[in-house]
């Protein structure tokens, strides 16, 4: 195994954790945004507002998203035992 190699799977690691995490994490962040706009205008002072409005927003995301999510990390997965068996050869 070459320094090469380990450096394409690390990065290929990296950019396949970022993709995997990007809709569950741009959600949370739009939730969380918009109820804190929501409580600062409406005085509200409830904490688990916040926290339920997230666990919703990702649950539906997770409903959306989570087939393409696993084809991505499916991939990932083939293209990594692929790899491996390169370098046995």
């Amino acid at each position: 195994m070459t320094g090469e190699m380990i450096l394409f799977i690390g990065r290929r690691t990296l950019e396949t954790g970022l993709l995997l995490s990007a809709p569950v994490l741009i959600v949370a962040l739009v939730c969380g945004v918009v109820v804190s706009l929501f409580q600062a205008v409406t005085s509200m002072r409830d904490m688990t507002l916040g926290v339920v409005v997230k666990i919703a927003g990702v649950g539906v995301t997770l409903l959306i998203a989570g087939g393409w999510m696993l084809q991505v990390a499916l991939g990932f997965t083939r293209e990594i035992f692929d790899a491996m068996t390169m370098i046995t050869q």
